[in-house]
C-alpha cells in the first residue's frame, strides 16, 4: 500500500489548485511554491501561511486506485471547493530491467504514472466543462517523448500519459471549450533522487547536468501562468525529440551512444538492485 497527498491550494490568482504526488520532489515544490517547510502532512488538516495568506489542505490517497481517487475528490469538493487547476504530478519508478521486474511493480508504475491521470481528470473535468474554465497540467517526462534502455515500464507509462494529454487537449478544442487550458510538462532528469545514479557520457554531463528542482518548477509555473501548451526543460529536449522523429532508428541509436544515453539508466538500476539486496540481507529475507 502506498499513498500520495492531494494538496489543494489557492496559488494561482485565487483559483483552487489540486496537486497529486505533493509529498516530495517536484510535487512538493509545486504545492508550496518554493516554501519547502510550509506544507505539513496530514489527512484533511489545514494550515494557514501568514506570509502569503494561503490555505493548504492535504489528503492521503492512492491515486492508482480509481475508487480512492473518486472518494477523495468528493471530500475535496465538500471540504475545500471546486478545483480549477489540476496538476497531475504523482509518479513512481520500479528501477528493474524488464525480465527482473516483478509484475506487480510494472502494474503499479502504470497505475500511478498513467491510469491515475484518467481518474483524476474524470473526477474534476465535468465541473470545468460546465463553466468552461479550468487548467489541466500533466507532469510527464522527457522519457515520454523518447525512450532509453532498462526502464520499459516507466517509459511506457510516460508515453501513455503524453498520448492521453494530447488526445484530451484535442477533445477540448473540438468541443470548443477554449476556457479550459492544458499544459504538458516534460523535464529532463531532475535532481530529486528518483533516478539517483543515472549517468550520461562524462564529457557531455557538464553541458547537460540534472535539473535543479526549483528551476524546473519555476519554468513549469511560467508555462502554466501563460497558458503554454507544452514545456520541455531544458530546451535542448525539443531538439532531441525532433531528431528522434526524423532520423532513422539506427541513426537515433548512434546519437544515443554518442551522448551516453543508451545505457544511462544502468548505473541507477544497479544501485537500486544493490540497495534492495542490502535491505533484504538486513531483514534476514
Amino acid at each position: 500500500m502506498w499513498g500520495y497527498r492531494l494538496a489543494a491550494e489557492k496559488i494561482l490568482a485565487g483559483q483552487m489548485c489540486l496537486i497529486t504526488g505533493a509529498c516530495s520532489g517536484l510535487g512538493r515544490l509545486f504545492a508550496i511554491d518554493n516554501e519547502r517547510d510550509a506544507l505539513q502532512a496530514g489527512n484533511g488538516e489545514e494550515e494557514i501561511l501568514p506570509h502569503c495568506n494561503l490555505q493548504v489542505f492535504t489528503y492521503t490517497c492512492d491515486v492508482g486506485k480509481r475508487e480512492n481517487v473518486y472518494l477523495t475528490a468528493e471530500r475535496v469538493r465538500k471540504e475545500v471547493g471546486e478545483v480549477s487547476v489540476l496538476v497531475n504530478n504523482a509518479g513512481v519508478v520500479s528501477g528493474h530491467h524488464l525480465l527482473e521486474c516483478p509484475d506487480e511493480l510494472i502494474e503499479r508504475t502504470m497505475m500511478v504514472n498513467c491510469h491515475a491521470h484518467f481518474w483524476t481528470t474524470k473526477a474534476f473535468l465535468p465541473t470545468m466543462l460546465e463553466i468552461n474554465h479550468g487548467h489541466i497540467v500533466t507532469v510527464a517526462s522527457s522519457l515520454g517523448l523518447f525512450s532509453t534502455a532498462g526502464v520499459e515500464d516507466y517509459c511506457a507509462s510516460k508515453f501513455g500519459v503524453v498520448g492521453f494529454h494530447e488526445s484530451l487537449s484535442h477533445e477540448l478544442k473540438a468541443a470548443e471549450k477554449d476556457g479550459i487550458k492544458t499544459t504538458l510538462v516534460c523535464p529532463y532528469l531532475v535532481d530529486t533522487g528518483m533516478f539517483r545514479g543515472c549517468r550520461i557520457r562524462k564529457e557531455i554531463e557538464p553541458f547537460l547536468p540534472p535539473l535543479k528542482p526549483d528551476y524546473c518548477v519555476k519554468q513549469a509555473m511560467k508555462a502554466i501562468l501563460t497558458d503554454q501548451p507544452m514545456i520541455c526543460t531544458p530546451r535542448l529536449m525539443y531538439i532531441v525529440t525532433f531528431m528522434k522523429s526524423i532520423l532513422p532508428f539506427e541513426a537515433v541509436v548512434c546519437m544515443y551512444r554518442f551522448l551516453g544515453a543508451d545505457k544511462c539508466m544502468y548505473p541507477f538500476i544497479a544501485q537500486r538492485k544493490q540497495a534492495t539486496n542490502n535491505n533484504e540481507a538486513k531483514n534476514g529475507i
